[in-house]
């Protein structure tokens, strides 16, 4: 008899130690934070952020990514808190392709779209039949021609989005081709004109390795339409940890921080 109380309380203690472990391990959990973001201008004003999230207590785990394509995947998956790397329509179209379920709650920052030579030191010089390389993603490759239009040299529809095979006028008959984003700057050697988005031409440092012949205005509601947003799995937007991923990138050091290191290349949009 003896015995078997002795086990009965025995297994009570264990069973109120397992709960007090389950509860320890949440607590913890829930002051880790792992964020996806790609390299340049993303990585760094992470770091920013990462150090106001430390000051509260979290521990803060960055990992990078080089595409477009598995920082969401893995945002889905659940093996990030947030993702920092993309456009909001980018993320609704993966949304919708993908079957994916996840939600911006802070835009941070624009960077301008730009047309890139290796060859050309002008738009006025591109020549007929010029081949132009462009993102190959719905919402990138949509940009890109609305930039190239913006220039006069094509004419698009205003609504919907587009691409090559809806353009509507397109008097020196370019030629198009659909390249990874991420890839475009390599192409530069193997086409007349690349548009590339921002961040990639920060990284490759195309502002003193190419000719710079054009740069998007983000003006009016292009800063909401092209603001780099956080990301996080549906569900979780009204967490505490969210909700203070969000003050520390919309924070005075992050907006201090981009305006000092990137001299208009990428503008704060909060």
């Amino acid at each position: 008899m003896k015995k078997r109380v002795l086990a009965l309380a025995l297994a009570a203690i264990f069973a109120v130690s397992c709960v007090g472990c389950g509860s320890q391990k949440a607590a913890e959990d829930d002051k880790k934070i792992v964020i996806g973001v790609t390299p340049v201008p993303h990585k760094d004003i992470t770091e920013v952020a990462a150090k106001l999230l430390e000051e509260k207590g979290y521990e803060v785990k960055i990992v990078e990514y080089t595409d477009y394509v598995q920082p969401n995947t893995a945002l889905e998956e659940g093996e990030l808190d947030a993702n920092y790397f993309q456009t909001l329509g980018y993320m609704d179209g993966q949304n919708a392709e993908r079957d994916m379920h996840l939600v911006s709650v802070a835009s941070i920052h624009a960077e301008p779209m730009g047309i890139y030579s290796k060859s050309i030191a002008d738009l006025t010089s591109l020549p007929d039949g010029a081949t132009i390389a462009v993102p190959n993603d719905e919402d990138n490759e949509d940009r890109a021609l609305r930039v190239l239009a913006e220039t006069g040299l094509i004419a698009v529809p205003e609504e919907g989005k587009i691409t090559p095979a809806d353009i509507t006028e397109n008097p020196h008959n370019f030629q198009f081709t659909e390249i990874e984003a991420g890839g475009l700057p390599r192409m530069l050697e193997d086409v007349d004109v690349a548009i590339i988005n921002g961040n990639y031409a920060l990284e490759a440092d195309l502002g003193n390795t190419s000719n710079v012949l054009y740069i998007e205005e983000i003006v009016g509601e292009k800063i909401t339409l092209r603001g780099n947003v956080i990301a996080v799995k549906d569900g979780t937007q009204d967490s505490q940890k969210v909700k203070d991923i969000i003050e520390a990138f919309q924070s005075d050091e992050v907006r201090n921080y981009i305006n000092e290191t990137y001299a208009g290349a990428v503008i704060p949009v909060f």
